[in-house]
């Protein structure tokens, strides 16, 4: 298992307030998804080469 990203319980919460529950697969999945945002917005710093700090705006 790869760590997990997300705060689990905040998610289980806010799902929750939907009427469902989440698995320990969906948690993984999500940190997975979250994961691959930080690496592409940070490659995508890196590339234009301007700034070093990650902004709202860098998210794809």
């Amino acid at each position: 298992m790869a760590d997990i990203l997300v705060v689990a319980s905040k998610v289980k919460k806010l799902v929750k307030e939907s009427g469902l529950r989440t698995s320990p697969s969906y948690l993984e999945a999500l940190s997975k998804k979250v994961e691959e945002m930080v690496k592409v917005s940070t490659e995508k710093v890196k590339n234009e080469a301007k700034k070093k700090t990650l902004g709202s705006e860098d998210l794809i």
